[in-house]
């Protein structure tokens, strides 16, 4: 396998956000130059006439299931399907089992990784009552998961006090850190008391009559006020309602950031009719005036970047249906003298996204409402950025060369016999779509090309300056 390629007239977004005809040289997963009429004899040469050269996506919020839920997803699978969507770089939550909240469990999802993974990856720590010194000490992390709600067991966080504990910050230590906290931002208590309100209702659309935009805005509201009370580094995950963006238009200090999905973008409740439980995701989907005002949080810059959340599940669960009540055995218990609310027994909440959310965002672009400078900056430099991933989301010398060539001219539908996620279907099912990866370059080695992956290519444990 050359280290060295030359990839020869695409249109390149530069990172000044301009799309120039040019060449690229890589050598060494690194981009050397860019120019015109470069040559490298021998370098493998990618013609590219025709084509867009942009920076690889940066997927900041994925669930790959391994360990201990491989039947769904595993690292090697999703891998596949990230470098087919154009996606280079991932970091993944730690919902998986056993959970990722030591630091042997992180260990061992790097080890993983390191074996099986074709794109670059990060792995977060995930908070509980009781495991507050790993939390400050796990390496190397993007930073703390903590779920405020739609979770069970140890990982589901949602008393104040506790939550209290894991933002504290000694403001007179200046050697204190100040790692990052994503937060899964939605009411716990709100949820189960209008899961008990609404018992009984198998319509799915209920999902998103239960947790509702109140549940979301107080989980946010909270995480909120104990960033600014710690000066905490926060990140809101999925903000999916209208009446979050205009808490953080209002009230954003500049250590908060935040995220949206494609899918609180660009599906609202009306799926429910069309998909039935495929829609259903926690936070839910919301109505079309939250879609309205999450694009204009996006494009004035109060939500930082998009993630797709990617949590697939296949889909003989996903066709268990939808009863809105709490199964036997998983209402409220008592584990370590906190209350803890239980998903009801039914279809399970998610759905998968690295394989489209580059051409779903990039069929936006083409259609007027984004530029493709913008469907960058939100999906590959912000991230970068806000998570303090060095050299990456822009094609710069010196920057490393994971990179995405995509077509702008033609469009091709989502087809469930195409995708390569394990679980095999997605919710965009039969969306046209522009932007689709011809090739896909992760630290200079072609992983995936003109639709056949290679397996053999491995990406690299991403560090984080700010952590």
């Amino acid at each position: 396998m050359t280290d060295r390629l030359l990839i020869r007239g695409a249109r390149v977004l530069l990172s000044g956000g301009m799309l120039k005809v040019a060449d690229v040289r890589v050598e060494q997963g690194k981009i050397t130059q860019i120019g015109s009429t470069l040559s490298d004899p021998e370098a493998r040469l990618i013609e590219a006439e025709g084509l867009v050269l942009l920076p690889g996506v940066i997927d900041p919020q994925v669930h790959f299931r391994e360990p201990g839920l491989e039947h769904k997803e595993n690292l090697f699978t999703a891998s596949c399907a990230c470098v087919r969507g154009g996606v280079t770089s991932f970091l993944e939550m730690p919902n998986t089992r056993p959970l990722t909240i030591t630091q042997a469990a992180l260990d061992d999802k790097l080890q993983r990784a390191a074996q099986k993974c074709l794109v670059n990856y990060g792995f977060f720590i995930g908070a509980t009552a009781e495991n507050l010194p790993d939390l400050r000490t796990a390496h190397p992390t993007p930073g703390i998961k903590i779920f405020m709600g739609s979770m069970h067991g140890d990982l589901l966080v949602d008393q104040e006090a506790v939550l209290d504990r894991i933002f504290y910050r000694d403001l007179n230590d200046p050697n204190w850190e100040n790692r990052l906290i994503a937060v899964h931002a939605e009411d716990q208590a709100r949820i189960h008391q209008r899961r008990q309100q609404f018992t009984g209702i198998a319509d799915p659309a209920i999902h998103s009559v239960i947790q509702d935009n109140q549940a979301a805005l107080l989980a946010t509201q909270l995480a909120l006020k104990l960033s600014k009370k710690y000066y905490r580094r926060l990140h809101i995950l999925h903000m999916s309602t209208a009446e979050e963006a205009e808490l953080l238009r209002q009230d954003k200090p500049i250590w908060v950031t935040a995220e949206v999905t494609p899918q609180h973008l660009l599906l609202n409740t009306s799926a429910y009719e069309r998909i039935g439980t495929l829609a259903k995701m926690n936070p839910p989907l919301r109505s079309p005036q939250d879609q309205k005002v999450l694009w204009q949080a996006l494009q004035d810059g109060v939500i930082d970047f998009i993630a797709t959340d990617h949590a697939p599940h296949t889909l003989a669960e996903k066709a268990q249906g939808f009863v809105d009540a709490e199964a036997p055995g998983t209402g409220p218990s008592t584990a370590g003298g906190a209350t803890v609310f239980l998903e009801p027994a039914n279809a399970p909440s998610g759905m998968p996204g690295v394989e489209t959310s580059l051409p779903l965002m990039l069929t936006q672009a083409m259609q007027g409402r984004c530029t493709v400078s913008q469907v960058v900056h939100w999906m590959s430099t912000a991230v970068a950025q806000g998570y303090g991933i060095p050299h990456k989301g822009a094609i710069a010398p010196g920057y490393d060369a994971d990179l995405v060539l995509v077509d702008l001219k033609t469009y091709r539908p989502v087809l469930r016999a195409e995708l390569l996620t394990k679980c095999g279907w997605s919710p965009f099912e039969g969306w046209n779509l522009t932007g689709w990866p011809v090739y896909t370059i992760v630290g200079g080695q072609i992983a995936f090309e003109r639709g056949k992956v290679n397996p053999e290519v491995r990406g690299k444990a991403l560090s984080f300056e700010n952590a």
